[in-house]
């Protein structure tokens, strides 16, 4: 497949026991053999398939009406061959940086459009200011893992045990200077192709 140009429209989709689930369009900010980087704008519109058998449901945020990204938009480094994520936020009007969120996810598989993922539910959560890191949604992960993931918990529960390893020993394995980059004031709110819930995808 492709590598993306920055500032090009990029998918990324979530494909759930073997049909697309959600998406999402970011923008490239950067493609590269080690990384992949990609900015979620705010009013960035999601994506819910019409069609499926969906065995654990529809997508949550389709339920509460979740439509759009909102906010200042997040910075996401994806790692190919890793499963897990950095999602970086900012938040109040002067835009500050809100901390570093390890999204444990699938590692991403290049489509025409952009990459397919699978989010995890368990996560850790670094709030700048704070000390060190905590666990975030793991009574979801322990509540959905079973029918979302299965024969995986293990396997993702031991990917956010190294992550939290890593991050007690003091190893940074991204740079730190992403929580000071700023998107470029030209770019546009992408949206979603029309056929972007029918491109080929593999499955795990």
């Amino acid at each position: 497949m492709r590598r993306f140009e920055r500032g090009e429209t990029v998918i990324r989709r979530e494909i759930m026991r073997g049909e697309v689930w959600f998406a999402a369009p970011h923008i490239c900010v950067q493609d590269t053999d080690d990384l992949i980087v990609t900015y979620l704008p705010g009013g960035a519109e999601f994506g819910f398939p019409q069609h499926g058998s969906f065995p654990v449901g529809r997508h949550p945020w389709e339920g509460a009406g979740h439509t759009r990204w909102s906010g200042h938009g997040a910075l996401h480094l994806h790692f190919p061959g890793v499963d897990h994520a950095i999602f970086i936020f900012w938040h109040g009007d002067q835009r500050e940086w809100a901390g570093w969120y390890f999204n444990l996810q699938d590692a991403p598989r290049r489509t025409e459009l952009g990459f397919d993922t699978l989010d995890h539910e368990l996560d850790l959560w670094w709030a700048a200011g704070e000390p060190t890191w905590e666990w975030k949604d793991v009574d979801k992960f322990a509540a959905t893992g079973p029918d979302r993931y299965p024969g995986r918990m293990a396997e993702i529960q031991a990917e956010g045990d190294r992550i939290a390893g890593l991050l007690d020993a003091g190893e940074r394995w991204w740079d730190e200077g992403w929580k000071d980059w700023r998107p470029d004031p030209a770019w546009s709110v992408p949206t979603l192709p029309a056929a972007w819930a029918d491109i080929p995808w593999t499955t795990r």
